[in-house]
């Protein structure tokens, strides 16, 4: 906003409310549910400050007083939809409860497929992002690491969860916008890719196709992913823990 003090801030250490004059007309959670919605429905690019004015039904300008930054109007939404997961009793087995923390964070930003690129550390600190990670630490319990290895775990895993989200927000895009059928798509590059392989160019490329051909099941991709990435952090025989 032309003006203000180009300095550095957090959004959760300006009090919500001063105490001073009327009651404000929205809260920080009618905004942030406000611009959620227009994401939802329109994708992150149609989230603005005049939009979500536009949506609670008040001035560009006053929304201002409420949120100072775009940025900040960013983490008021990634802490929304943070408050989401389900912070359930940790049952002691470390890694079936981070595996269960994973799905729930992937069928979240299938919810709301603009998180994706508003997975930022930046946005770790809001308070329902501290719940949440303060929740994984509890799962960890059992693990025995030093709680930086732990907490790197967590981002490991979110980061994981992220990318693969992405790939696939990012191919199902792709086949909304073809012009023909996915069907037809996948006909065609596979008769390509036989025609490759059979060339004797790709020796290594045809074993592999000869041993497994498809179809490839994605969702167990994605668990095996999650689970090799917690064999990293797994104790070894005749270990303490991860380093």
């Amino acid at each position: 906003m032309a003006g203000r003090a180009a300095v550095p801030e957090v959004i959760w250490a300006r009090p919500e409310r001063t105490g001073r004059g009327p009651k404000p007309a929205f809260t920080r959670a009618d905004i942030a549910a406000a611009a959620v919605r227009i994401a939802d429905a329109q994708g992150l690019d149609a989230v603005s400050m005049r939009h979500v004015a536009a949506e609670l039904g008040c001035g560009t300008m006053s929304l201002y007083n409420y949120v100072p930054r775009k940025e900040d109007l960013y983490e008021l939404m990634v802490d929304a939809v943070s408050g989401d997961h389900e912070l359930f009793e940790p049952t002691g087995d470390w890694r079936a409860d981070m595996l269960r923390n994973a799905r729930q964070t992937k069928a979240l930003m299938h919810r709301h497929p603009w998180m994706v690129r508003l997975m930022s550390g930046a946005y770790g600190f809001s308070p329902n992002a501290l719940r949440y990670l303060e929740h994984c630490l509890a799962c960890l319990d059992p693990l025995d690491a030093p709680s930086g290895t732990k907490i790197e775990l967590v981002a490991m895993l979110s980061g994981c969860v992220t990318v693969y989200v992405s790939n696939e927000l990012a191919t199902a895009e792709r086949v909304r916008s073809l012009p023909w059928s996915q069907e037809q798509e996948n006909a065609v590059r596979i008769a390509y890719m036989g025609s490759q392989i059979a060339s004797g160019a790709y020796p290594r490329l045809a074993a592999s196709f000869m041993e497994d051909a498809g179809p490839i099941d994605l969702e167990a991709v994605f668990e095996r992913m999650l689970v090799r990435v917690l064999d990293g952090f797994a104790p070894r025989v005749g270990e303490q823990g991860p380093d």
